[in-house]
């Protein structure tokens, strides 16, 4: 493998180019565009270390990866494949995505179209049951206190009076969004782990946690 390949994905090269592409886009930070350590998008700082700027890189062909991999996953499943991501066109993650997803993931899935199209359609397949939804307000009654309660500065662990909740039909058509877009975040984190079995990484563009060079590191 060459260095105008980044990695080969199923035996396929992908170029460099679109790694240098996404390093050279505007910088935006997590969140309203604030700087973090958790980063939509990456900027090429000339005073950096050699190592954070390897790092970077890294991290960056993780990003530009997954877009390949949702646009191929689009394809087999006959989705419609949305136009290849811009690398200007990244868009800030909100911190508390960062959190849930981590800073990886998070900002594929703003960078890339296709990652939030499979997204979305990994949401639509999963079925929340009734029970599970029950369940999830049963365990959760500190979310449903009425304004009223939380004025009165009830807690769940004085003990709720019925009157002191949300009634069930009102909030459970929330509660089983929630669940579902629990449920397909971690379909897609599935399919993303398969999916990456077939990468093959050029030196250079390792994993960022990947022990095997000297700058690992593992954060999300």
């Amino acid at each position: 493998m060459t260095q105008e390949h980044a990695a080969l994905i199923d035996g396929e090269p992908l170029p460099t180019e679109r790694v240098n592409a996404f390093l050279e886009a505007p910088y935006r930070g997590a969140g309203n565009g604030a700087t973090s350590h958790h980063e939509s998008a990456p900027a090429r700082r000339p005073s950096e270390a050699p190592s954070v700027a390897r790092q970077r890189r890294r991290w960056a062909t993780q990003v530009v990866v997954t877009d390949e991999l949702a646009r191929r996953a689009c394809a087999d499943r006959g989705l419609k494949v949305p136009e290849e991501a811009s690398p200007a066109s990244v868009l800030a993650v909100a911190e508390t995505d960062v959190a849930d997803l981590g800073s990886i993931v998070a900002a594929a899935l703003a960078h890339s179209p296709a990652a939030r199209a499979l997204l979305a359609a990994l949401e639509s397949e999963q079925t929340v049951p009734e029970t599970a939804v029950r369940d999830y307000y049963d365990r959760n009654h500190d979310r449903f206190l009425t304004p009223e309660a939380l004025r009165r500065g009830v807690t769940p662990f004085d003990g709720v009076a019925p009157e002191d909740l949300l009634p069930y039909d009102a909030v459970r058509a929330g509660i089983s969004r929630e669940l579902r877009k629990a449920a397909g975040r971690k379909a897609f984190f599935g399919w993303l782990d398969q999916a990456r079995a077939g990468v093959t990484y050029a030196h250079g563009h390792e994993h960022p946690g990947d022990p095997s060079h000297p700058d690992h590191e593992h954060r999300h």
